[in-house]
């Protein structure tokens, strides 16, 4: 039996016991297997056009050039460094052959779903934008891994957010300089010039610094009512941290925090 010259592209997923007449016919008729996109934590554009030309048939430079087309950008309403709003870490099903802005009505789809009124009504109640939440949300999401101090975290950036401080995230270093195995950050770092370096520049960085998860950014919108501007890792490494709301309490976790490092020979 010749096959078909009208065969469509894409991923097929060939069951144990199907004859050749059942093949030919599934891809004639296009009957594709959809691809479990499992879209985690990424940080820069560069991870997520790795992730996605990875799994999907579109090649880099079609995601690139969709990242900077300007209808693309404007009808989402944001801007080529704001890509990681549009993206909650989830399990999405598309087809491997879809093209990159179809991919992204996908995932929108689910964001737009996500950002219900209730979400953006609370948005309203901190004076942030959703994009600028989702911002805080990715700080808060490189800043731990606890849920359950997630509240708390949130609520320091939005403290000293608020009060026109600097929020002198060390993620937003790690992000700046590109090195997102640091262990210490030194004063050497803080001076590194770039609007994502929050140590650098006053305000929030230019977007986020990677997909935060829904449980982050609900932690924004639900941030604990405290006085905190400031806080510390804990000395024991249990991956909590001390807060404290003036410089000179911050200054006595911090210095617990430095010895325990130093202790373990961490540089």
């Amino acid at each position: 039996m010749s096959l078909p010259k009208n065969i469509h592209a894409g991923r097929y997923e060939i069951k144990k016991g199907m004859g050749n007449f059942e093949i030919v016919k599934m891809l004639k008729q296009g009957h594709q297997s959809p691809v479990k996109l499992v879209i985690n934590k990424l940080r820069t554009k560069e991870d997520i056009i790795n992730k996605l030309s990875s799994q999907l048939e579109p090649d880099t430079d079609k995601w690139k050039s969709l990242f900077i087309d300007t209808q693309f950008l404007q009808e989402n309403k944001i801007d080529s460094n704001q890509i990681q709003v549009l993206i909650l870490p989830n399990t999405y099903q598309v087809y491997w052959n879809t093209p990159p802005k179809k991919v992204f009505e996908k995932l929108t789809a689910y964001t737009n779903k996500f950002w219900n009124e209730t979400r953006i009504a609370k948005a309203k109640q901190l004076n942030l934008t959703p994009v600028q939440v989702s911002i805080i949300a990715s700080i808060v999401e490189e800043e731990t891994n606890k849920n359950d101090e997630k509240p708390n975290i949130a609520s320091v950036y939005i403290n000293r957010y608020k009060k026109g401080m600097k929020l002198e995230a060390d993620p937003t270093v790690k992000f700046a300089i590109g090195n997102f195995s640091l262990k210490r950050i030194l004063n050497v770092h803080l001076k590194y010039e770039s609007p994502y370096n929050t140590y650098f520049k006053i305000g929030l960085p230019p977007g986020p610094i990677c997909t935060p998860s829904e449980k982050s950014i609900d932690a924004v919108l639900n941030a604990a009512e405290t006085n905190y501007l400031f806080f510390c890792a804990k000395e024991d490494f249990s991956g909590y941290h001390n807060f404290a709301s003036t410089y000179s309490e911050h200054l006595v976790n911090a210095k617990k925090f430095q010895n325990a490092l130093n202790q373990r020979g961490i540089k």
